[in-house]
């Protein structure tokens, strides 16, 4: 299926490739259907486009939380686990949501902590799980004495 894109221009999408969200994303419920993408040439990439198939202008740059240090242990729901069709724990991949923040005219660009995308990667469906609280799991190393 060919897809018109504001990011990568007409590309050409099979069918099978395509990650559906049934709930949408947070302030985006309408965009449900998803391409990933990454740059040419890297076994490894770092970060990917989440790029919409329903709205062309609409992509999001999403990376795995363990590249920047988090950890995540998740609790779904049980119509969360129906909704991702019960996928074992090898096929699903949780991923972040960066997004750009500007404070004092200097821009970054931060990870969305409380809001990670949970996707089952053989079925190809995902959700965006909101958390109120999160319950961080740190993990400290190279301390100079034990506590």
């Amino acid at each position: 299926m060919k897809v018109d894109t504001y990011l990568f221009g007409s590309v050409e999408v099979s069918p099978e490739k395509i990650i559906t969200f049934p709930n949408g994303l947070v302030g985006f419920e309408q965009s449900k259907r998803f391409m990933l993408a990454h740059e040419e040439g890297t076994a490894q990439p770092t970060s990917y486009t989440l790029q919409s198939l329903d709205v062309p202008t609409l992509a999001f740059q999403i990376v795995d939380p363990v590249t920047l240090g988090y950890n995540y242990e998740l609790a779904l729901s049980d119509a969360e686990t129906a909704l991702l069709q019960s996928p074992a724990p090898e096929e699903v991949a949780v991923m972040q949501v960066l997004f750009k923040k500007e404070e004092d005219g200097k821009a970054s660009i931060t990870p969305n902590l409380r809001a990670p995308l949970v996707i089952n990667t053989k079925a190809r469906i995902g959700l965006q799980k909101v958390m109120e609280t999160m319950q961080p799991n740190l993990t400290l190393s190279n301390l100079a004495s034990a506590v």
